[in-house]
């Protein structure tokens, strides 16, 4: 435990680094939604603008139906900032890495977002990370420190050959290495309730 955390604050001062020279790109330019696709639950009949919206200059979620939103870019190693909070209670979302194709449980790896559980991580669709002899699970690391409901969170998610390191309002969360694909489009869901996102920043590392 104390090496995978060590190699996580290693990584993270990398990251770092690197980013006070690399280009970071605003993947929501703060006014449409312009360079983002969408899937929804295809039971559903509900359009992808009555679920994803730019209200007042950040990301509004409806939660209902489920789907997410996804980058038309791919990207492989990069450090990604996002903030998020939920809005009247505290309900669920996540933030998918590697998403390798547009269908309802994508095959990706979920940085959840779920209330009290930001920084879990949950192999979707056939994802997998490589199991690590002294962790029977890929539950986050240490209690949460999510702020309260209404507040602003923020999570980094420093992908680095195929290296998963997450952070949640700058206190380190959970790492594991994906035993698969190390490049996909990034995501974000709508899974329960409203809520909203801002400030979508990648950096790429190198």
């Amino acid at each position: 435990m104390k090496t995978t955390r060590l190699f996580a604050i290693s990584v993270a001062l990398f990251a770092i680094q690197f980013a006070a020279t690399a280009q970071t790109v605003e993947l929501f330019n703060g006014k449409n939604l312009d360079g983002w696709k969408f899937q929804l639950d295809p039971k559903s009949d509900a359009r992808p603008e009555s679920v994803f919206s730019v209200q007042d200059g950040v990301i509004a979620v409806s939660g209902q139906p489920f789907g997410y939103m996804y980058t038309d870019g791919v990207y492989d190693n990069y450090r990604l900032h996002v903030e998020w909070r939920y809005l009247g209670k505290g309900t669920n979302s996540g933030i998918f890495q590697f998403v390798q194709e547009a269908k309802f449980w994508p095959n990706s790896i979920e940085c959840q977002l779920q209330s009290g559980r930001a920084g879990d991580f949950i192999q979707m669709g056939g994802a997998k990370l490589e199991k690590n002899p002294q962790r029977e699970n890929f539950a986050m690391l240490n209690a949460s420190n999510e702020n309260s409901v209404g507040e602003w969170n923020n999570m980094d998610i420093i992908c680095q050959d195929g290296r998963i390191t997450v952070f949640v309002n700058g206190t380190f969360k959970n790492e594991a290495l994906t035993a698969g694909k190390k490049s996909g489009h990034i995501a974000l869901q709508s899974e329960g309730g409203p809520l909203q996102f801002r400030n979508v920043r990648l950096t790429p590392l190198k």
